[in-house]
Order: structure tokens, then sequence, then C-alpha cells
């Protein structure tokens, strides 16, 4: 095994747990603050069925508060680890760590984080992955390319755990709107991806979903059910502005090639109807869903296509629990489930 090994495995692969964070304020989800504590308790009370919730909490006083909701919700609070660290918001899958296989066990990758290139306020949560590394007792290393420490967000990378990764060039490679690495190049990126995910094939897209304030992440529109099997987002309605941009990916991804220079399984998959609050359209999208040990949870809309979402997924994936988990209140913090969370990758 080279010296430098490193690998980031695919999500439905051996999990040490899930790592969330408990929301100490509203401010992402205005107006629905108490409806969101409870929307958490129950994708925490879900999780712990199956593995563990790292839940990082502000304080003791928020540690007790969730304790009690969690009791009320009947949940496994045996298998909640807590890890102290405020944050500025709760969105662990791109302020988090991403944890890597090595030659030695496992290592902590932190990514730079600039609150999507959009929102000022992000300078605690890039204190989350050192929290994190510490709690789980491995070592932390910043993720940097001449010199410079590359900015990422899990959201933006679907990886197949066999050494392709899919992203987005709206996200990636745009060098004026929310641009996170300027003058990065898509060689700059790939290099980056093999050196410190394990990554020997990048399939790129174009754009994200309409109403997506990250511009464009990937976890909205497109990710790995297996190694080999893709799911991706389509829109029928011609007078939706996604359905361009779908199609589109659609399109590209017939004619990619794995990492053993196979072709996937591309699997179209529906999307919910459109959801407009206050002048704002949601990104909602039922392929932001979860794997755990044994389970797949996925956002649910109160929508006609609810069903049809959960029945592919029933038939894509064999042998986990497939679990609706309505997302309704947690679409106006612009993400849900896949966004709120970061699997813990197991040891080798």
């Amino acid at each position: 095994m080279e010296k430098n090994f490193r690998r980031l495995p695919a999500e439905w692969e051996k999990h040490q747990g899930t790592l969330l964070c408990f929301p100490h304020e509203g401010r992402d989800w205005p107006g629905k603050y108490a409806a969101i504590k409870w929307a958490f308790v129950e994708i925490i009370r879900k999780v712990t069925e199956f593995e563990p919730v790292y839940l990082v909490v502000k304080s003791e006083k928020i540690k007790t508060e969730v304790q009690e909701l969690l009791k009320r919700a009947h949940a496994n609070i045996s298998n909640v680890r807590y890890i102290f660290q405020n944050t500025n918001r709760s969105w662990m899958r791109d302020s988090g760590p991403v944890v890597v296989q090595t030659h030695g066990g496992r290592e902590a990758l932190q990514f730079g984080f600039n609150g999507w290139a959009k929102y000022p306020n992000y300078l605690i949560d890039r204190q989350i992955p050192q929290a994190v590394a510490k709690t789980l007792g491995i070592p932390l290393t910043k993720v940097t390319y001449n010199g410079r420490q590359v900015i990422l967000e899990g959201g933006s990378i679907e990886i197949n755990g066999a050494g392709t990764l899919i992203t987005t060039e709206e996200c990636l490679m745009d060098s004026r709107i929310q641009v996170r690495n300027p003058g990065f190049s898509k060689n700059d990126y790939e290099n980056v991806f093999r050196e410190f995910l394990g990554i020997s094939n990048v399939i790129w897209l174009g754009e994200g979903i309409e109403g997506d304030d990250t511009h464009g992440h990937v976890d909205d529109i497109c990710r790995f059910v297996n190694p080999n099997t893709i799911v991706v987002c389509t829109e029928p309605n011609k007078n939706d502005k996604n359905h361009i941009r779908l199609n589109d990916n659609l399109e590209r991804l017939k004619n990619v090639r794995l990492e053993n220079g196979s072709k996937p399984e591309i699997v179209p998959f529906p999307m919910p109807g459109r959801i407009d609050f206050e002048d704002m359209r949601m990104p909602a999208s039922y392929v932001n869903f979860l794997f755990t040990a044994e389970s797949v949870l996925v956002p649910t809309f109160n929508d006609k296509n609810d069903y049809k979402a959960l029945g592919l997924l029933a038939e894509l994936i064999p042998g986990r629990q497939i679990i609706g988990i309505n997302a309704t209140d947690l679409i106006w913090g612009l993400g849900t489930l896949h966004c709120l969370s970061h699997e813990i990758t197991a040891g080798t």
C-alpha cells in the first residue's frame, strides 16, 4: 500500500456513526424554530435505531434540553454521543470534517469553509473539524494545494467508494458567483481529489437545481446508490427552470465512464412538485437522502411523488429499510437530511 494512501469510502459502507449538530437558534429557519427542534429529534430518533449519533451542541444547557426532547420522543439516548462546540449553523455536510481511511487507520480532513462564498458568519463553523477529530481521537489534516487551503463542501461532491467522484461546474468552476477557490482549474480540483480522497475519475455535471443557495451542490441532483448505479433527478415540466438543467445533466451522464472503464447504470429519478415559501423557491429534492447502517432516510414533502421516490430506492437499495422523513419544515433552511449530516467513516 502506498505511503500516502487515502480513501473516502462510499456512504453505504460501515460507519462509526453519523455526525449531526442540534441548532441552538433558529436563524436558518426564521419563524419555524420550534418545529425544527422536533424535526431534528425525529432524525436523531431514526438514526439511533441503527447507529450512534455524534451530536454537536453549544453548551450543557442545550444538551439538557435535547436530552429531554429525546426522552419525550422515546429515542435511544444511549446511542447519542455529545460534542461541545459552538457553531454558526448546523450544516455538518459542509462544515464538518471528511473522515478518510489511511494506511494507518483514519484521518479527519479539514477543507476550508467560507459560508458557501455567500454568508459572512462562518468563522465559528471552521472550528467544527477540530472538535470532531478530538472527540474521535484521530489526526486532523488541513487540505492544502499549492500552498493554500482548499475550500470545499461535502455537499459538492458525490463518490462511489471505488474511485469515481461527481461534482458540478456551477459550484466549483464559476468565476463570478460564490467563488470557492479563485483561479482553480478542473485539473487542480482533480489533483486534490486524487491526493486526499483517493479519486481517479471525476465526472463533471453542469448546474444544480433552482433555489439552491449553495450554487450547485450535487447532493440535490445526483447520487450513487451502489458503485455502479447513479440516480439523477429529472423534471418533465418544460416550463420549470429545472427541466433544462436536469436534462443536461442526464445527457452528460449517459456518456460517462466509471473508474474501471464501464458505463454506469443511470436511473432517472423524480422531483417533488415546486415548493415556494414567502418569496423563495425551496430546493426540495428526494436525493438528499442519508445512509445509516441498515436504512436510508429520505426527505419527503407531502407530494404525490413521495411514494415513487421511496419505491424506487427500495428497489435499488435492497437490504436496507427505506424510511421517509417529512422535510417540509426543514427545507425552509434550504437543505434537508444529507446537508445536515455527515457519516463518520469506520476504521479499515
